[in-house]
């Protein structure tokens, strides 16, 4: 049954990735960390992103903007040891609370979005932005604002950004889980959840046309929010446990 609830989080997440091109772990974040904690849950879910990202490639080669993903993927590289050594200096309700914190900070996010975007452009802003996501996505998987701030301040093709993101999302996985090591949960548990995400992924594609960005966002963010409260309840019975 447990099992079943991260299953069902992996194919909406993967769906909504593959419709909007970014929100595969805000989806996933709270689920994962209920059943896993803070430290394997975002193993897991940084794991499958890497699984939906190399999945949606091949379609959106074609698309990837080099210059700027380039940028984005180096700067985040560089800052993602930082955001690991995070999560190895933090307690576990200290973690759980941050994870928490920085997955409101990125559902409430839009909220700055002209503010913050108007200052993101060209490579300086590349360079910032692709910092910022690279430390989220090696300490807790959240790196898709930070790289959408940019898209938004550079003037960023939607189509290309999503095609590219794919390329970016895919290095800062590899390089966290390389940093953070392998989730150490059942193997017969990471099979399952990765064939649930290949099978969002691909169903995704077929829904592309029919559903409306505007619905797959709203989806994204009801169990976005619904999975940080959890993980922020969670915190809170730790530290009084």
């Amino acid at each position: 049954m447990i099992l079943a609830l991260v299953c069902v989080a992996a194919v909406v997440a993967a769906v909504i990735q593959r419709v909007t091109g970014l929100a595969f772990i805000l989806v996933l974040i709270g689920p994962a960390v209920l059943v896993y904690g803070p430290v394997q849950g975002v193993t897991v879910a940084v794991l499958l992103a890497i699984i939906a990202s190399a999945i949606a490639l091949p379609s959106a080669w074609r698309e990837v903007d080099w210059r700027r993903t380039l940028w984005l993927l180096v700067a985040g590289l560089v800052a993602a040891p930082f955001g690991v050594l995070l999560t190895r200096l933090l307690p576990e309700a200290a973690l759980l609370f941050t994870i928490a914190g920085m997955a409101a900070v990125a559902l409430l996010a839009h909220l700055l979005g002209g503010i913050v975007a108007a200052s993101l452009r060209g490579t300086r802003g590349a360079i910032v932005s692709g910092a910022v996501a690279g430390f989220m996505h090696a300490s807790s998987g959240l790196s898709g604002p930070a790289l959408a701030a940019f898209a938004v301040g550079d003037r960023w093709d939607q189509r290309r950004f999503a095609a590219s993101a794919q390329v970016i999302l895919l290095g800062y996985g590899l390089v966290s889980v390389l940093l953070r090591g392998l989730p150490t949960v059942s193997p017969a548990d990471l099979i399952v959840l990765g064939v649930c995400t290949a099978a969002g992924i691909l169903g995704g594609a077929l829904l592309t046309r029919v559903v409306p960005v505007v619905l797959a966002r709203r989806v994204m963010l009801w169990c976005a929010w619904a999975g940080t409260v959890v993980v922020f309840l969670r915190g809170v019975l730790t530290v009084a446990s």
